[in-house]
C-alpha cells in the first residue's frame, strides 16, 4: 500500500476496474428484489454544475447503499435533448443543433464517469434519438384514437423572439424565461392532450404517495385546484346571451354588484366592435401577459362595457366590466363580483367607485370595517332577504334550489387543472405525427412509416423552424385519401419526452415495441430524486402519462414514483450559484485539485439532501483531510506489528469491548441514516467520530488489532456509497479479493451492542477522585467495596472517617467523609 492518498490514481484504476468488469450493468432476476433508483436527467449543456453533482451524488450514493442491501439495483442515464437551447446554440454559432447536443453529450458523460457514478451505461436514451421518439409518437396516435388529443385553436403566449408558444411558467415578468422579451397575446391552433380527464385520479392518487414530500403533494393538490360550487347563469340586458359563472361562496349571490369578465370573453370582444375606447383597452390588457400567480398584486384596471346582467335572484341590473384580473383561461372567464367578500373585488371596486354591499356577517364579538378591507371568512346571511340568518352550508342548499328552478345554476365541480398545450412552433423536437389534409383533415401517420424523422443537417434564417420551410419534409400524401397533404410542423413540447423515459430505461433495446415485459419487473421507481422546480409539470404531466400509458395496456400500476426526494440548491455567499453572479465553482477544477471522492464526501457532508448546501472552500478542505488521515491510518494499521506478545491489562478488555460496542452502534445508526432517513451528513459524521475512537485507541495485543482491524473494514464499507473510489482501494489493500463493490452491508452484531459493564465515577466530598469499571448488575455491597479499595481514594480518606455513601446508578459513586 502507498503511503500517500493519491486520489487521481486511485479514482483512474478504481474506474478502470468497473469498466473492464462491467459492475453496474444489470439484468432481471425475478429471484431477487429490485430497486430502481433514478435522478432527474439532465440537459446535455456540456458542462457540469454543482446542482448536477449533487443530485447525482444522491443517487449514486441510494443506489450503492441499496446494492450493497443485496438488490438487484438499476441507476440508468440519459439526456433531456430535445429544446430551445441547443437550437439558439446552432443559430448563434452556425451548428446544427444535432452536432451541438451530441457533442455535449460525449462531455458529459465523460464527466459523469470520471466522478464515478455507478450508471448503467447499456441503456442510455437521448430523447433526440428516432428510436426513443418513434414511441412518443406511436403513442400519441395511440392517445388520439382513444379521444384524449385534439386541436383547437387558442390564445397562448407568444415569445417574439424565440418565436414559440411560452407555457405560463416561463413567462416572467411578462417576458419569456429564455429571450427576455415582452410576450405576446396570440390566437394560434394548438394541440392539447386530455389530462383533465385524469384530473379525479390524479388528485385522489396523491393520498397513496406517502413516500413523497408534503410539500410537493400539496403543490400539486392545488394546482389540480378542484372546487365544489355552483354554475350560475346572468342574463345580459337586450341579448340571449347569457354570461357563465362559477363560485365557490353562493352564499354571498345577494351581495355581487358587478359582473367582470376576462378581456378575451365573447360578450367584451363583440361589444369593442361598438366601442372603440373598450378595443384599446382590450388591446392593452393582450399585450400583458397575467398568470394566475401575480393576480393578486396585480394593479387592478378595468372598464365599463355599458352592458348590464340580470342578478339571477333579485332580477337587479348590475353593470357589465372589463376587469384585467380575470383571465380567459382559468374557470369561465367571469366573476361574480362581491366587494364586500372578495380582496380582488374590493380592490377594484375602491378603485371605481363600485358599490360595496356587506352579506356576511363577522362572528359574535369579531368587529369589521369594510370600508378598509374585504371580509372573507364564512359566517352567517344578512342583508339577503330570504336567506338571512342561513349559515354557509344551509344558504348553499337553499340559493341552488332556488336557481335551479329558474333555470339559471347547477352544482358543479371544477378543477384549476386546464388540458396540456403541447405543440412548440420550434424545430429542435419531435415531429407531431399527423398529416394535414383538406379532405380528411388531421389524419395520424400510419404506424409502418414511424418514426417521422426530424431532418438533422439543417441551415437556419433567423429563428424560424427551418422544417417549416422544406417541402421534402412536410409535402406528403394523405393517408386515407391518397390526396396531397402536408405533415404537421410543430413539435412536440419537451415535457412530452421527459414524461415517460422513466419506463424506456427498463427495455432500451426494444425495437419492436414501445415497452416489453421487462417493464413491470422495474417499475414503479423506487425512489426519483431531482430539484423542487419540477413539483409540479414535470411531476403531474409523468403522472399522467403513466395512468395513459396503463390504461393502454402498456404498464401496469397506478404511480411512477414511489418515493421522491426533492434536492436543496447548492449555494456560495447565500445566493444559487449562478455565472451572471460570478459566484459558479466548477466541479471539474475542484476534482482536478482534490480528487472526486472530496467532492462527493463534501456534497453529502455539507447539509441533508433536501436542503440547500452552503460552498464552503473550508468544508472542501476538510473532507479531503478526512480522507487522508484515514488512509494513513490504515496504511498505519497494515503496518503495526501484531506477533510481538504484549501484557494484556483489564483496563485494556474493557475499552476495547467499549470501542467495539461503538463500531455496531455506528453501523445500526449509519444503517437508518442512508436506508430510512436519507441523512448522509449525520451518517459521515458518525464515522468521523468512529474513526476518532479507532484513532485514540491503544492496540495491547492481537485481540485489539482484530477489534481496530474490525472498526477499519466498518468505516471502509459504510463509507463506500459516498467515496467509492478510495474504499475500493483501501478494501483491496486490507486483503480482500472481492471488490468491495460486490461486498455485502456490514451486519449488526447484537451482542457487542449489549453494554455487561460500565465506567462509573467516584467522588470523596463531591470531587473527582477514580473512575472504576464494574459489572452492569453489581449489587450495592461489592460496589462499595471496590470503591474504597481504589488507591486514590484511599489516599483522600487518610485520617478521615466515612460517614455515608451516596450512590447514582449507573453513573458514581460518592463518599461523604469527615
Amino acid at each position: 500500500m502507498d503511503p500517500l492518498y493519491q486520489p487521481q490514481k486511485i479514482e483512474i484504476d478504481t474506474q478502470k476496474y468497473w469498466e473492464t468488469h462491467q459492475t453496474f450493468k444489470v439484468t432481471e432476476d425475478p429471484n431477487k428484489e429490485k430497486f430502481y433508483c433514478l435522478t432527474m436527467f439532465p440537459y446535455p449543456s456540456g458542462n457540469l454544475h454543482m446542482g448536477h453533482l449533487r443530485v447525482y451524488t444522491i443517487g449514486d450514493v441510494i443506489s450503492r447503499f441499496q446494492k450493497m442491501q443485496g438488490k438487484n439495483v438499476l441507476q440508468p442515464m440519459g439526456w433531456d435533448a430535445f429544446g430551445l437551447p441547443a437550437e439558439n446554440a446552432a443559430i448563434q454559432h452556425g451548428i446544427p443543433p444535432a452536432k451541438w447536443t451530441y457533442q455535449h453529450i460525449d462531455q458529459m458523460r465523460a464527466q459523469m464517469k470520471r466522478i464515478g457514478f455507478g450508471y448503467d451505461w447499456s441503456r442510455e436514451i437521448a430523447t433526440c434519438d428516432p428510436q426513443y421518439y418513434r414511441w412518443e409518437q406511436w403513442f400519441f396516435i395511440k392517445l388520439f384514437e382513444k379521444g384524449l388529443v385534439y386541436k383547437k385553436n387558442s390564445i397562448v403566449n407568444w415569445d417574439p423572439v424565440d418565436e414559440t408558444v411560452l407555457a405560463n411558467e416561463q413567462v416572467i415578468n411578462g417576458c419569456g424565461w429564455r429571450s427576455g422579451a415582452k410576450v405576446e397575446r396570440r390566437e394560434i391552433p394548438q394541440w392539447f392532450l386530455k389530462i383533465t380527464d385524469y384530473a379525479s385520479e390524479l388528485l385522489a392518487d396523491l393520498d397513496t404517495l406517502t413516500g413523497w414530500p408534503e410539500q410537493v403533494r400539496t403543490m400539486q393538490r392545488n394546482w389540480l385546484g378542484r372546487a365544489e360550487g355552483l354554475k350560475i347563469q346572468f342574463p345580459v340586458y337586450g341579448s340571449p346571451s347569457q354570461i357563465e359563472v362559477f363560485t365557490t361562496r353562493p352564499d354571498t349571490l345577494m351581495g355581487v354588484t358587478y359582473l367582470a369578465i376576462a378581456p378575451d370573453h365573447p360578450v367584451a370582444v363583440n361589444q369593442s366592435t361598438y366601442n372603440k375606447e373598450l378595443h384599446h383597452f382590450i388591446e392593452e390588457c393582450r399585450g400583458i401577459k397575467v398568470a394566475e400567480a401575480e393576480l393578486a398584486t396585480l394593479e387592478k384596471r378595468g372598464m365599463n362595457t355599458g352592458l348590464e346582467a340580470v342578478h339571477p335572484l333579485s332580477g337587479e341590473p348590475l353593470p357589465i366590466w372589463v376587469a384585467n384580473y380575470v383571465l380567459m383561461e382559468y374557470g369561465t372567464g367571469a366573476v361574480m363580483a362581491v366587494p364586500a367578500h372578495d380582496e380582488r373585488d374590493f380592490e377594484f371596486a375602491k378603485k371605481y367607485h363600485l358599490p360595496i354591499k356587506q352579506v356576511i356577517a363577522p362572528s359574535e364579538g369579531q368587529k369589521h370595517d369594510f370600508n378598509k378591507a374585504a371580509f372573507v371568512e364564512k359566517g352567517t346571511l344578512v342583508h339577503s332577504g330570504l336567506y338571512n340568518d342561513l349559515n354557509y352550508e344551509e344558504a348553499f342548499e337553499k340559493i341552488l334550489e332556488d336557481l335551479e328552478i329558474r333555470g339559471l345554476g347547477i352544482r358543479k365541480v371544477q378543477w384549476r387543472l386546464r388540458d396540456w398545450g403541447v405543440s412548440r412552433q420550434r424545430y429542435w423536437g419531435t415531429p407531431i405525427p399527423i398529416i394535414n389534409c383538406r379532405e380528411c383533415g388531421a389524419v395520424p401517420v400510419p404506424e409502418n412509416e414511424l418514426p417521422v424523422t426530424l431532418p438533422e443537417n439543417v441551415i437556419f434564417e433567423g429563428v424560424t423552424s427551418p422544417i417549416k420551410k422544406m417541402p421534402e419534409f412536410y409535402k406528403t400524401v394523405c393517408p386515407k385519401c391518397a390526396e396531397p397533404a402536408e405533415r404537421e410542423t410543430d413539435t412536440f413540447d419537451t415535457f412530452v419526452e421527459s414524461s415517460w423515459y422513466y419506463a424506456r430505461f427498463a427495455c432500451p433495446d426494444q425495437h419492436e415495441v414501445m415497452f416489453d415485459s421487462r417493464v413491470n419487473y422495474w417499475l414503479p421507481v423506487d425512489q426519483y430524486i431531482g430539484g423542487i422546480e419540477h413539483a409540479i409539470l414535470h411531476l403531474l404531466y409523468a403522472r399522467f402519462f403513466h395512468k395513459a400509458m396503463r390504461d393502454c395496456g402498456l404498464v401496469s400500476g397506478a404511480e411512477p414514483f414511489t418515493r421522491l426526494l426533492a434536492q436543496g440548491m447548492v449555494l456560495k455567499d447565500g445566493a444559487k450559484m449562478s455565472k451572471s453572479l460570478g459566484n459558479v465553482v466548477d466541479p471539474q477544477g475542484l476534482i482536478d485539485r482534490f480528487g472526486a471522492d472530496t467532492a462527493r464526501l463534501f456534497l453529502m457532508f455539507g447539509s441533508p439532501p433536501e436542503q440547500s448546501l452552503e460552498w464552503s472552500d473550508s468544508g472542501v478542505e476538510g473532507s479531503h483531510r478526512f480522507l487522508k488521515r484515514l488512509w494513513h491510518f490504515v496504511f498505519q494499521h497494515l503496518n503495526t506489528p501484531v506477533d510481538v506478545p504484549i501484557q494484556e491489562s483489564q483496563a485494556s478488555s474493557i475499552e476495547a469491548k467499549t470501542l467495539r460496542r461503538q463500531i455496531h452502534e455506528t453501523i445500526k445508526k449509519i444503517t437508518d441514516d442512508m436506508g430510512r432517513r436519507h441523512t448522509f451528513n449525520t451518517a459521515i459524521a458518525a464515522l468521523m467520530e468512529l474513526l476518532n475512537a479507532l484513532s485514540r485507541f491503544e492496540v495491547t495485543n492481537k485481540a485489539d488489532y482484530e477489534i481496530v482491524r474490525e472498526g477499519i473494514e466498518a468505516v471502509v464499507l459504510l463509507l463506500s456509497p459516498i467515496t467509492p473510489h478510495i474504499t475500493h482501494a483501501l478494501w483491496e489493500a486490507l486483503g480482500h479479493k472481492r471488490a468491495i463493490i460486490e461486498e455485502p452491508w456490514p451486519k449488526i452484531n447484537e451482542s457487542a451492542l449489549i453494554k455487561d459493564t460500565l465506567i462509573m465515577a467516584i467522588q470523596v466530598n463531591g470531587k473527582l477522585r477514580a473512575q472504576i469499571s464494574v459489572p452492569v448488575d453489581i449489587d450495592r455491597a461489592t460496589l462499595e467495596k471496590l470503591a474504597l479499595a481504589e488507591k486514590n481514594v484511599g489516599v483522600h480518606l487518610e485520617n478521615k472517617t466515612v460517614n455515608k455513601i451516596i450512590i447514582v446508578p449507573h453513573k458514581l459513586i460518592n463518599i461523604v467523609a469527615s
